[in-house]
């Protein structure tokens, strides 16, 4: 049963990868494009129906040029962002087939998520109708004064969690909120629960980073070369 629709977030600016001349999502680890770990994946899993995946526009000639063949053979649709992420998302849903009954939204630059996790996080949504990948803050947190970094308070960390991708939810709950958007919402979840639905964090491994970073992107690899039982294992 192929009931789920992939929007793989491309469209960032990448900013703190600090390359003047490809972007993360575009750069190659282990082998590969980022995007493309995670576009294979979804493509490979039995309920994926539709794989859209946002870019910049100034990206559009460098996709088609570089990556049409790769696209064609994951059958990824692009679809152009906007100036946030949340209105690339929601330019990405109005591609999404009508007949898709859930919608798991992951970011490009998370290329280590593993076949594992993206079903366990399916198995909670189905549940619940809303789940996200998600790692609990075990290291103590501290709250910084933003002009000169100087500690202001220790945050208790209890029930703190770090939000990952991909974050699932029934269509219409992920529709219905996006038609009801407002300010700048960091994520999809947090626009969810604001429309009055509670979203489940699933335990995600810390293996699936998001590179943000060159150093990040280092980490991503050591982690793309590992056994795939190991990639699932926050410890290794």
């Amino acid at each position: 049963m192929k009931d789920i629709a992939i929007i793989l977030a491309a469209a960032g600016k990448s900013t703190r990868f600090k390359d003047p001349y490809s972007k993360k999502v575009f750069t190659l680890a282990s082998g590969k494009p980022v995007w493309q770990h995670s576009a294979q994946l979804f493509a490979e899993h039995p309920r994926v129906a539709q794989i859209v995946m946002t870019i910049a526009p100034e990206d559009k000639e460098l996709v088609q040029e570089k990556f049409a063949g790769n696209l064609n053979m994951f059958c990824v649709e692009v679809v152009l962002g906007g100036e946030e992420r949340f209105h690339s998302i929601r330019n990405a849903l109005e591609k999404v087939r009508s007949d898709i009954k859930w919608i798991a939204v992951h970011d490009a630059a998370r290329p280590c998520l593993t076949k594992q996790s993206f079903d366990a996080v399916i198995a909670v949504a189905e549940r619940t109708g809303a789940a996200i990948l998600a790692a609990p803050i075990r290291g103590t947190v501290k709250r910084c004064n933003a002009s000169n970094n100087q500690i202001v308070e220790t945050v208790a960390r209890d029930g703190l969690w770090q939000a990952q991708t991909p974050q699932i939810f029934k269509a219409s709950i992920l529709k219905t909120a996006y038609a009801k958007v407002q300010g700048k919402p960091t994520d999809d979840a947090e626009l969810v629960e604001r429309s009055g639905v509670p979203v489940t964090c699933v335990e995600g491994p810390e293996s699936n980073i998001k590179i943000t970073t060159k150093e990040d992107l280092r980490i991503a690899e050591a982690f793309l070369k590992a056994p795939q039982r190991s990639r699932d294992n926050p410890f290794f």
